[in-house]
């Protein structure tokens, strides 16, 4: 009977629960944007490739990225890309980006 239940079956069952579940394990993880790479960075929304290489290029032009404040003197990255990822974003205090008003 175990082997029924664990057969065929559970790979393809597994797959499906984690893409459904995917969003919502996602609300958990955050992103710290001085330790993240161009990839990692990437996987946020409004952030691509010319984007990514800039936060790159401006921390290690600056130092740390100490808030979200911070992170507007980044060329390209607005309030709007702040606003869309404040709760993924971490400047390595594990705090969460408060939006700047």
């Amino acid at each position: 009977m175990m082997k029924h239940l664990f057969g065929r079956r559970a790979a393809p069952v597994f797959l499906l629960a984690l893409m459904l579940l995917g969003p919502f394990i996602n609300l958990a993880y955050a992103l710290d944007i001085n330790t993240a790479t161009v990839e990692e960075l990437q996987t946020l929304k409004g952030i691509g490739p010319k984007r990514a290489e800039a936060i790159i290029r401006y921390r290690g032009e600056n130092g740390p990225i100490r808030s979200a404040q911070d992170l507007l003197s980044v060329p390209g990255v607005g309030v709007s890309v702040i606003n869309a990822n404040g709760e993924e974003l971490t400047f390595a205090s594990n705090k969460p980006a408060t939006p700047p008003k």
